[in-house]
């Protein structure tokens, strides 16, 4: 259904749970604590489900929606959750209705909103906003302004376009403090974080004469640097820095010996479709999968791969 769909679905709901994804980052809990403020608006009891992944950054904006533990919900929406693999990590229900930006989605939901079209799942979010309550507060367009946003690399990533921009200004309009919230997720990191950049750095390979670069997250990094998971939001960005790069893969340890993959590319290469190998999915231009295997392994099977496909 489309987005004025959607909005005269949740009119009709109540007692609603929000879910996000796991590794939550920006438009996930942004979507979702936005679309949460607006059901209150309207009188519903809307919570989320209390992401237990939330870095220090986020947690502030979105701590205030969570749901207490005797909560017990008549409706569960997704938002921004490609896959029921992806859920929050804990939670382990069904899901009524997602609302989503990847075209990859799996299709769990029995309704759903889907609109691959759009930047970024706040975009999405907004225009239920605009169908429920006629516009969003401030409050709101904060919360929408960071899902925006971070999903476009402060509009620096290639899924941003003219609608994504468009998006941005209606929510400075309404009251999106674009200043601050572009220093406190964009201008401003720890000192673990810099040392943790500069280790990244170092372990960039490169491969098809530059075309394909490599970088490995992994937990001695982490150790070295002194980082926290607070450190770690958006490492997928630093490969793509390269200026001869193509496609871009940062490989990061996961618990018990596997590997999570961020895929990032130009239009030349479908993102999607690698990580689709593996049982992943995302975007044309940014996807991700996970392997059974450690970070060094994962590369080569990931090289072999794209091997394959350019060849």
């Amino acid at each position: 259904m489309r987005p004025e769909e959607a909005a005269a679905l949740l009119r009709e709901k109540d007692r609603i749970l929000l879910v996000t994804h796991r590794n939550p980052d920006g438009d996930t809990m942004g979507s979702a604590a936005a679309l949460c403020s607006g059901l209150r608006r309207l009188g519903k009891t809307a919570w989320l489900y209390p992401n237990p992944q939330v870095i220090a950054k986020l947690l502030p904006f979105v701590a205030p929606f969570y749901a207490p533990e005797d909560f017990e919900p008549g409706f569960i929406v997704s938002v921004d959750v490609a896959t029921e693999k992806m859920f929050a990590e804990g939670y382990a229900g069904n899901v009524d209705f997602a609302i989503d930006h990847h075209p990859s989605n799996s299709r769990y939901a029995p309704l759903d909103c889907i609109c691959g079209d759009r930047a970024a799942c706040g975009e999405i979010v907004l225009e239920i906003l605009k169908g429920l309550c006629g516009g969003v507060t401030k409050e709101e367009a904060d919360l929408l302004y960071i899902a925006l946003s971070t999903d476009c690399g402060c509009f620096q990533y290639g899924n941003t376009d003219a609608a994504a921009l468009r998006h941005a200004a209606e929510l400075v309009e309404a009251g999106a403090d674009n200043a601050r919230l572009n220093q406190l997720f964009f201008r401003k990191v720890s000192a673990a974080r810099i040392q943790l950049e500069g280790l990244i750095y170092n372990s960039m390979s490169f491969y098809h004469d530059g075309k394909v670069v490599v970088a490995l997250v992994t937990d001695e990094m982490l150790r070295q640097a002194h980082a926290t998971e607070d450190d770690c939001d958006d490492l997928a960005g630093l490969a793509g820095r390269a200026e001869c790069g193509e496609v871009s893969i940062t490989i990061r340890d996961y618990p018990g010996g596997h590997s999570k993959v961020s895929v990032r590319s130009g239009e030349s290469f479908d993102s999607c479709a690698l990580c689709a190998r593996f049982g992943g999915g995302g975007h044309k231009m940014a996807a991700g999968c996970n392997l059974p295997v450690p970070p060094l392994e994962a590369r080569e099977i990931l090289l072999k791969t794209i091997d394959e496909v350019l060849a």
